[in-house]
């Protein structure tokens, strides 16, 4: 297939990396439905894909990855930087030269009796001024379906990059997906990245995390913009006002439930409704008004199954009816559709399990899907997704919103005092374990802005980027910055919030003061709500006034063992920035009243 651009810095890259893996037949995706449809019958004519029940569910397709192949590597994630101090501390770091030959020695000649698929993508919408531009090299044909799902492929792409050199360079070589010689490395400086030895999509769908959130957040430092680990929603209240948040969770926090939130019935019938702009990653510049505008660079979503249902999240599991690609979920051979834990009461008795052995649901002890099995997902299939959603100029943000899973400490919510102490309560950000059979429960593990694995250069240096954003910014403009908690439990162990809709109670709240319309109490942490401006109506038998007033409250005692924890993870950081360490000793002076 001949070259589909004359970008000289593009085709001298991929002469290369042809040299280098020496793939049989080279084929350049050029975005169009005909080519997808034929690669979609190509990978289930080799068993690579299961077409689904075309009634059921229209251009649907079941993957299976090898069984020691199902999840992100973090071990073997590696920030190639110059030096270990740019890695920084929380980085597997490898030095340059010595990964390019051991990446390379991997790679040699893997692509034999194999297609090279040349993937020219763009992040965000193309064209737009926040967009970025990569190639990926794969010789797998899931790589390029997910690809042509998750992010903007084709030939529009490669005319919007012109003659530029401003693009990411990625190469993914399944080899023999050995564990051992598995490596996914970025090489921030050189806006490279490179996978070997895995087949599973958060290793080898190199938009995803790698370049959207690793090379980004290196890229958005030097360029003065931001990468975040975030979802992006609106909330519209009942005169047709949008205001939008930016949020940060860990997993298992509730993220994509929260971007996908349905109000509660009595909001609802007031005209409250949430439009998910994006449910996982937002990029974030100073727009000509003076305010931070976000967009998200994916068109899809890449989520995880089990647990997605019509309850917890209806438009999550609506989003997956059409067009989609399922990962090691369970598979029901009566009706050629699929299955996973938790979708609903009735697995298949006559189902094959996600390793591709036949599975009983019913009387198998054994899990039907992988834990982590996933759906990726076009994002214009989502019932709540954003009109704003296309916008090449992204959206105004009104908040940012940190979250984590903490059982008593942290209140339901509070406001920071102003930038700079939201970003330290961003960089204390942690949640708890919960693993009641062993007993280590309550196991405090940090995740700074929910970019512990994700952040492409030294975390203390990207503290430093999010305070000297903030000091570029009018007051007056800038976003509130708030924490919000939706685990807090009684004595007996019982959550005290609802959670799920009834989260939109908090965000009302979050608006309110983002607009000047409420007051607010101060506390040694920040500053929380008064009981009475959370609106309760609806769940009064679920949440008293008093219980509120439990939520909402600050235990000084517990804050001075936190006070603890941060000290000895910030110890870790030979370049914290003074402004932290200015924050941490004004939260120690406050719970030492």
């Amino acid at each position: 297939m001949e070259n589909m651009t004359a970008n000289k810095s593009v085709l001298s890259w991929i002469n290369e990396k042809i040299d280098l893996v020496k793939p049989d037949k080279v084929v350049w995706i050029d975005g169009s439905d005909e080519q997808i449809e034929a690669l979609r019958a190509e990978a289930c004519s080799t068993g690579e894909m299961i077409k689904l029940n075309q009634e059921l569910l229209p251009d649907c397709y079941l993957h299976r990855t090898a069984v020691n192949d199902v999840a992100r590597v973090e071990g073997r994630t590696f920030i190639c930087a110059p030096t270990k101090e740019e890695a920084g501390p929380t980085n597997n770091w490898m030095e340059p030269s010595e990964a390019y030959k051991m990446l390379y020695d991997i790679a040699r000649d893997s692509y034999k009796g194999r297609t090279m698929y040349v993937i020219p993508y763009s992040m965000g919408p193309v064209g737009s001024k926040f967009s970025k531009i990569g190639i990926e090299l794969t010789d797998s044909i899931y790589v390029v379906l997910n690809m042509a799902i998750m992010t903007r492929v084709g030939k529009k792409v490669l005319e919007a990059l012109g003659d530029s050199d401003d693009w990411v360079r990625g190469l993914h070589c399944k080899c023999d997906i050995d564990e051992e010689k598995r490596y996914i490395c970025q090489f921030p400086q050189d806006n490279t990245i490179i996978s070997v030895n895995s087949g599973y999509g958060g290793n080898v769908l190199l938009g995803k995390k790698c370049f959207a959130l690793r090379i980004a957040s290196y890229q958005g430092r030097n360029e003065g913009w931001q990468a975040e680990h975030m979802l992006i929603l609106g909330l519209q209240k009942p005169n047709g006002e949008i205001k939008y948040i930016c949020a940060a969770f860990p997993s298992a926090c509730g993220k994509t439930n929260l971007a996908m939130l349905i109000p509660p019935e009595g909001y609802y019938k007031k005209g409250y409704r949430v439009w998910c702009v994006g449910d996982d990653i937002s990029w974030i510049r100073k727009g000509e008004d003076g305010r931070l505008d976000a967009i998200t660079p994916e068109n899809g979503f890449f989520g995880v199954a089990p647990g997605t249902n019509e309850k917890s999240n209806p438009n999550a599991l609506a989003s997956t009816k059409k067009g989609t690609i399922f990962t090691n979920v369970a598979y029901n051979a009566d009706n050629n559709t699929v299955w996973w834990e938790g979708l609903d009461k009735n697995p298949p008795e006559n189902g094959i399990d996600w390793k591709g052995n036949p599975w009983n649901g019913k009387t198998s002890t054994e899990k039907g899907a992988h834990p982590n099995s996933r759906f990726t997902a076009p994002a214009k299939n989502c019932p709540c997704i954003s009109p704003e959603f296309e916008n090449p100029h992204g959206v105004p943000i009104s908040a940012f919103v940190f979250g984590g899973r903490r059982a008593k400490l942290a209140p339901l919510v509070y406001q920071s005092r102003d930038w700079d102490h939201g970003v330290f309560v961003g960089s204390i950000m942690a949640s708890e374990t919960t693993a009641a059979a062993s007993g280590a429960v309550g196991v405090v593990r940090r995740d700074p802005m929910a970019m512990l694995p994700f952040c492409g250069y030294n975390m203390a240096d990207y503290w430093q980027h999010w305070i000297d954003i903030g000091a570029g910014l009018d007051a007056d403009k800038a976003p509130k910055i708030f924490n919000v908690n939706w685990f807090r439990k009684d004595d007996d162990g019982n959550f005290l919030w609802p959670g799920f809709g009834d989260n939109l109670r908090v965000l009302d709240w979050i608006i309110d003061r983002c607009e000047g319309k409420v007051d607010a109490v101060e506390t040694p942490i920040g500053f929380v709500p008064k009981a009475e401006d959370i609106n309760l109506e609806g769940i009064e038998d679920e949440v008293s006034e008093d219980q509120l007033k439990e939520i909402l409250s600050v235990d000084t005692a517990l804050w001075k063992d936190e006070v603890a924890g941060i000290e000895e993870f910030y110890s870790k950081f030979d370049r914290l920035p003074a402004t932290l360490k200015a924050e941490l000793e004004t939260l120690k002076a406050n719970v030492n009243k």
